[in-house]
């Protein structure tokens, strides 16, 4: 990287991701933003940040229930669309490296999931903690919602467990999670998962690979336009 193309201050291209840890798509999308990221030369330059979602904000706090019956009652049992998407994301899934378990995935009130992936920023783990929560939620069936399983979680990436705990006890980062959820709404985030790239160009959904290059491609080049 040369001080020519980013300046002294040798900025990173900041990619800004919205998501929420029970949504399919976001953990497909995480994983392709990754591997996009790697193939990328400039790689080591992008710093990825994530920001809260909820999908379905109104799910009661502390109650858990299989996705797929909390989507058969929204949408009717058997539904034909929601099993080509499984089918699909599963397909998608596996080329990336992800093991989708549909029938195991578990549909929960994600806010304290959100205090922990705040937490773990502050500790530098922020990346790590979306990847575990995506992995817990849908591979390994576990409930998010349970404060127990959300400490453990911690543990595994070396935070306190007694820190976890508090910070869901005291309801920590509220601030910070509202402060998400406000810019999204200023910036018509309707859906998830959604990539901002340097505040520029914007990317909705779990797109291919390709797409994901092509941004931080463009966004690259825009740096080295601008002498920024």
């Amino acid at each position: 990287m040369s001080a020519s193309v980013f300046g002294p201050a040798a900025e990173p291209i900041v990619v800004d991701v919205w998501s929420d840890v029970v949504c399919p798509f976001c953990y497909l999308g995480n994983a392709v933003l990754k591997e996009a990221v790697e193939q990328f030369p400039h790689g080591s330059s992008v710093q990825v940040r994530y920001h809260s979602f909820q999908l379905n904000p109104e799910f009661p706090a502390g109650q858990a229930v299989l996705a797929d019956e909390y989507l058969e009652q929204r949408f009717g049992a058997g539904n034909p669309q929601l099993a080509a998407s499984h089918a699909n994301l599963a397909a998608r899934g596996a080329e990336a490296g992800l093991d989708y378990q549909f029938e195991r995935t578990m549909m929960v009130n994600t806010l304290d999931a959100h205090r922990m992936i705040h937490l773990a920023k502050e500790r530098g783990q922020e990346l790590p903690m979306v990847e575990r929560l995506f992995r817990a939620e849908f591979t390994e069936g576990l409930d998010l919602g349970d404060h127990e399983v959300l400490a453990g979680l911690a543990v595994e990436l070396g935070l306190d467990r007694d820190d976890a705990l508090e910070a869901l006890k005291t309801k920590a980062y509220e601030k910070d999670i509202r402060a998400d959820l406000a810019q999204a709404r200023r910036l018509g985030i309707s859906g998830v998962p959604f990539f901002v790239f340097d505040n520029k160009r914007a990317v909705s959904g779990a797109q291919p690979v390709e797409m994901f290059r092509k941004a931080l491609d463009v966004t690259w080049q825009d740096r080295a336009a601008s002498g920024a």
